[in-house]
């Protein structure tokens, strides 16, 4: 791995975000329903660029969801690390990169008892746009279950002064 890219890969995710989530009903049933929720979500930087924390506030089904997301100096890649108040535990991490404006992140978990393996990936990005989704394979990564969605839309802020997350001025 070559640790010559540059540590700003999630800059675009700073700042405060509507969120559309489509969530299947069971996570490892392709052929399962989806239910669909909004949230709102924000994130800041650490590290200058090397690592950034996101809080999503998901008020019609009363929880709150937090990432971690570290970049590993060696090896260039990205751990991600998610933690939601309903468990308030630390879920095993996906790790992965960003290759042509799309990043995949890799990891192992259980799921309903059963081993998955699970992938994330960001696409989509844009200055106001970014979707993430979420499969698992219970079978060596033969097959995936596309399992959870989340479009995120750029907020707009009203008045002046700087953006209380990025610190940048209003448009």
């Amino acid at each position: 791995m070559s640790t010559s890219t540059p540590p700003h890969d999630f800059d675009f995710f700073v700042g405060e975000w509507d969120v559309a989530h489509r969530r299947r009903t069971d996570f490892l049933d392709a052929g399962s329903d989806w239910e669909e929720f909004p949230a709102t979500n924000r994130c800041w930087s650490l590290f200058d660029g090397a690592g950034n924390i996101d809080e999503m506030d998901v008020p019609g089904q009363g929880w709150k969801g937090l990432t971690l997301r570290l970049r590993d100096r060696e090896t260039g890649q990205w751990s991600l690390n998610w933690s939601s108040s309903r468990s308030g535990r630390l879920f095993p991490p996906v790790i992965g990169q960003f290759t042509d404006g799309r990043g995949e992140f890799y990891g192992d978990d259980t799921h309903d008892g059963k081993d998955v393996r699970v992938r994330f990936v960001w696409s989509g990005i844009s200055a106001t746009t970014a979707r993430w989704e979420q499969a698992f394979s219970v079978d060596g990564e033969k097959t995936w279950v596309t399992n959870w969605v989340m479009d995120f839309t750029r907020r707009h802020r009203t008045g002046s002064g700087p953006d209380p997350v990025s610190g940048t001025p209003a448009a």
